[in-house]
C-alpha cells in the first residue's frame, strides 16, 4: 500500500488525513471511545502531502476504510474531490469529515453542529440576538459563523488582517440574514456579547486587538495549545466566562464518529482522551 499507510484488517478503521498530522489529537479521542463502547474499530494517522491527496481519497474508498477526518491543509481540495457533499461541506466549501459508502466518499462538515453543541452544552450559552466578534475569516470562522447564524445570532463582525478575503464569509452570513461586516485589526470594534478566536494567533504569545473585556462577555479561543492564550487570560482578569478549542474539537469529533458508527459516543471520554494528551505534551 502506497503512502505507507496501515492496511485495515477485518475490523474497521478510520483516520485523520493532513500534513502534517502527527499532532492531531483525532486517533487519541476516537480510539478512547471505540475502547468505552466495547468495539473493535481503530483510528490512526493519515500523512499526506498535498499532491497525494487524490490518491489518498482514491485509497479510502478501494482499501476498506470506514472514512476520516480532513485537517489542514486539505479541506478545500477534499471538498473538490469528493463523490458528493453535505450541505455544510457545499455551504463551506470545506470538508472535514470523509464517509466511505459502496465505495463513494460523502464529504461532510461536523464543525458547525460542533461549535452549535459546545455552546448549548458547555457554555450554556446562547447566540439568540446577540452579537459576535470572530477574529480569522478561514475554514473555521466561517463554520463557526455559520453556527451562530442558524442559532438566532443578531450581528457578527470578522476581524481580518485583509478583510478583502473575507467575501466568501461575509456572502454566507448576510445570506442567511444576519448582519454582517468585516474590519481590519487596525479597526476591530470594542467588544461583542462572543469574543472568538479562530486564527493561529496565540500560540506564540500573540494578543488580539481586543479593547474591552467585561464579565458578562463569552470569550472562545478555538486553540486549545497552549491552555490559557493570552486571549483567555486577559478575558479571566476581566472577569468574563473563557473556553479554549477542545470543546469544538471533541463535539465534531463525536459527530464525525456517528457518521461512521451510527453510535453515540461517549463526550466525557473523548474529552478526558484529548485533554490528557494536551496535558501529557
Amino acid at each position: 500500500m502506497s503512502l505507507g499507510w496501515p492496511r485495515p484488517g477485518d475490523a474497521p478503521m478510520c483516520g485523520v488525513i493532513g500534513w502534517p498530522v502527527m499532532y492531531s489529537l483525532s486517533p487519541a479521542i476516537h480510539n478512547a471511545a471505540f475502547k468505552a463502547l466495547g468495539m473493535d474499530w481503530s483510528y490512526v494517522h493519515l500523512p499526506v502531502p498535498a499532491q497525494e491527496l487524490p490518491t489518498a481519497m482514491r485509497m479510502l474508498a478501494s482499501e476498506g476504510f470506514a472514512g476520516a477526518n480532513v485537517t489542514i491543509p486539505h479541506k478545500t481540495q477534499a471538498a473538490d474531490l469528493a463523490s458528493w457533499l453535505s450541505e455544510d461541506a457545499d455551504i463551506l466549501n470545506a470538508v472535514n469529515t470523509l464517509s466511505v459508502t459502496d465505495g463513494q466518499l460523502g464529504g461532510h462538515n461536523t464543525d458547525a453542529p460542533g461549535f452549535s453543541r459546545f455552546l448549548a452544552e458547555d457554555a450554556s450559552w446562547d447566540p439568540r440576538g446577540r452579537s459576535a466578534l470572530i477574529f480569522g475569516a478561514g475554514g473555521a470562522a466561517r463554520a463557526c459563523a455559520l453556527s451562530l447564524c442558524r442559532d438566532g445570532a443578531a450581528s457578527i463582525t470578522a476581524v481580518a488582517r485583509e478583510p478583502s478575503r473575507a467575501g466568501l464569509m461575509l456572502r454566507m452570513i448576510e445570506d442567511l440574514g444576519v448582519a454582517a461586516r468585516c474590519v481590519s485589526f487596525e479597526d476591530a470594534p470594542e467588544s461583542a456579547d462572543l469574543i472568538l478566536n479562530a486564527t493561529p494567533l496565540g500560540r506564540q504569545g500573540e494578543e488580539l486587538p481586543v479593547a474591552r473585556l467585561a464579565p458578562e462577555t463569552l470569550v472562545v479561543d478555538l486553540l486549545y495549545a497552549p491552555a490559557v492564550t493570552p486571549l483567555l487570560a486577559s478575558a479571566a482578569e476581566a472577569g468574563a466566562r473563557t473556553f479554549g478549542g477542545l470543546g469544538l474539537l471533541v463535539h465534531q469529533a463525536a459527530l464525525s464518529f456517528e457518521l461512521w458508527t451510527g453510535r453515540v459516543p461517549p463526550v466525557d471520554v473523548m474529552r478526558e482522551a484529548a485533554q490528557d494528551v494536551v496535558e501529557r505534551a
